[in-house]
């Protein structure tokens, strides 16, 4: 999957955060973040970056604190650079998950030999139609995730969402052309 756009809306009805990306083949993947479950994966995910930086080939940041630095200095660059003010395209004419968003409610975390960071959301809410996808994601798309969703929890006034200080990992290489995001 080729991911093109993100988006992070607040649903303020129900009080979760719909994350929605968009391929370059007109996909569209929908999902539901309650607040509870975005407390919980911020701090992992923004560690995965960590990690996914430190890994980079030529990095010689060997402990965390440095690890950290060279992160946030990465995500400072790549968001000087991205997209922000273009809107999310909604046009997509296909969605592999069905037009309902994904309720998550377990997620799974593996950073990939290839650089990339693998997040597998998970749908158990129905027991007995359970549903899942697996995401494979860049850093730089990890890094425009996250600051959507930290943009979204601040406006829904959720606190803190991601400990950025508790962040430790490593990095791949950039799209040739940087994804869009919209908020």
């Amino acid at each position: 999957m080729n991911i093109h756009q993100l988006s992070v809306h607040h649903d303020e009805r129900q009080d979760r955060l719909l994350l929605r990306l968009n391929t370059q083949d007109q996909q569209e993947f929908r999902f539901w973040l309650t607040r509870r479950m975005t407390l919980r994966l911020m701090p992992a995910i923004q560690q995965s970056a960590v990690r996914l930086e430190a890994a980079q080939p030529g990095v010689a940041a060997t402990d965390a604190p440095a690890q950290h630095l060279l992160s946030e200095l990465k995500r400072d660059a790549f968001l000087k650079k991205a997209d922000f003010a273009t809107p999310f395209d909604n046009h997509a004419t296909q969605w592999p998950l069905g037009a309902e968003p994904l309720l998550i409610t377990d997620a799974h975390l593996s950073i990939q030999t290839n650089g990339s960071l693998e997040i597998s959301f998970e749908d158990k809410s129905d027991p007995a139609q359970a549903r899942a996808c697996q995401l494979h994601l860049q850093v730089s798309l990890v890094h425009g995730m996250v600051h959507l969703i930290e943009q979204a929890s601040e406006k829904a006034e959720w606190g803190t969402v991601g400990s950025a200080n508790k962040v430790t990992d490593k990095s791949p290489v950039a799209p040739s052309e940087p994804p869009r995001y919209a908020h």
